[in-house]
């Protein structure tokens, strides 16, 4: 039954010329019969030629539904002026008003309405019958304009209908648009944060590998234990750096399915101490104090501090110079996380900070700068009086409107 309904969805001309032989047949069986003009008469060289024609219009109204409309009102008033009564070709009359109504030009809807209501009262009159009284004439005609009128509704409905529909599909069609350029940001800006987190990693671990590797040759004749356990650092770093970038590398895979969270580690406050372990293992010594009562963070202003905090010790073990050390400071407010990184180092030209963290790729303290600006914070940096550099920030529980 679906493919039969198909094939007909697809060759709508061919059904109206089916039904429009059935009411050929119909109409020219009927026409033989007496009774078929208003004076008793039979005129059949007459009739046919309007039975013809009304069954073209059944065929071709979805091929030019205006012309068969035109076509028709022409053969209404030909009835009227041959004096051909009605007959059952005339139902194209109905037919060729619904689908006017419903695909037609506008002004064709419309003067297939008036010519549908005007048809049974011009009928009433040109036929009219002496033996029925004005109210049973009147009553009659009415009910005879009925079906024209219902016809045309119907076929107007189907228009808004379709319509309606039309105007869901385009709005889906956009809507769907508009999912697929949102996905297309959401991925560049993706991409754009694992580059971050990736420099991160990078910038922080290969630099501790640095320091110990080096410790690790100065000391291998003398002290063979310090060498083995800056070794041991060396291999543990380097493995935690490669597991990271496996996880951040992996979102970047074409065709990957997966979510970015399963891939992406989220550091968070609680590891900045950690970080801070690390860095005193690797020879940098951190003053590291926590001030008010830690509280759950959005993840976002987690991550925020732990990139921040791990950017500045990074830059002061690679800048700050020998003996250098630094201090971490982290605040809890009612409303918010403020961080106080200082280091008493030599440091390095303030612009080699802005231009991006020593290696000209922008992530420096731009890096940091935009990281803040995402949670609606605020930086602070520059060099301290007397030597070192200092980065403060706060960052808000709620991004500022």
């Amino acid at each position: 039954m679906q493919r039969l309904y198909d094939f007909l969805r697809r060759h709508p001309t061919g059904v109206d010329s089916f039904w429009a032989l059935v009411v050929l047949g119909i109409a020219l069986v009927s026409s033989v019969t007496p009774g078929t003009r208003a004076d008793g008469t039979d005129n059949v060289a007459l009739i046919v030629p309007f039975v013809v024609l009304l069954s073209v219009v059944i065929a071709l109204r979805q091929r030019a539904p205006e012309r068969m409309l035109l076509l028709a009102v022409a053969l209404g008033v030909g009835q009227l002026v041959f004096d051909v009564s009605t007959m059952p070709a005339d139902f194209a009359f109905l037919v060729i008003i619904y689908t006017v109504a419903a695909t037609g030009a506008r002004w064709a809807s419309r003067t297939a309405l008036a010519t549908g209501l005007c048809a049974a009262p011009l009928a009433a009159l040109r036929w009219s019958d002496s033996e029925l009284g004005m109210g049973t004439t009147i009553a009659v005609t009415v009910f005879q304009a009925v079906p024209f009128a219902l016809a045309w509704v119907l076929g107007d409905s189907i228009r808004t209908r379709r319509a309606y529909f039309a105007q869901l599909e385009e709005r889906a069609t956009r809507l769907e648009k508009e999912r697929e350029a949102q996905a297309k940001v959401a991925v560049a800006a993706e991409r754009a944060r694992i580059a971050r987190e990736l420099h991160d990693v990078v910038a922080h671990n290969v630099s501790v590998m640095v320091v110990q590797a080096d410790g690790a040759a100065y000391v291998l004749d003398a002290a063979p234990d310090q060498a083995k356990k800056a070794l041991e650092t060396i291999s543990s770093t380097g493995r935690q750096a490669l597991a990271e970038m496996r996880r951040l590398l992996g979102v970047l895979r074409t065709g990957e399915h997966k979510e970015a969270g399963e891939y992406v580690p989220q550091p968070d406050v609680e590891q900045i101490e950690d970080l801070v372990e690390q860095c005193r293992t690797s020879g940098l010594p951190v003053d590291f104090k926590v001030e008010g009562t830690p509280r759950q963070l959005p993840s976002g202003v987690e991550l925020t501090a732990y990139r921040i905090v791990q950017e500045a010790l990074t830059n002061t073990r690679k800048h700050g110079g020998e003996n250098a050390g630094a201090s971490v400071r982290l605040v809890y407010f009612d409303d918010g996380l403020g961080l106080l990184i200082e280091d008493d180092g030599k440091g390095a030209p303030h612009e080699l900070y802005e231009e991006g963290g020593f290696d000209g790729q922008g992530h420096g303290l731009i890096g940091m700068r935009e990281r803040i600006g995402m949670v609606g914070g605020t930086l602070d940096a520059g060099p301290r009086p007397g030597g070192g550099f200092r980065i403060s920030a706060l960052l808000p529980l709620k991004p500022a409107p």
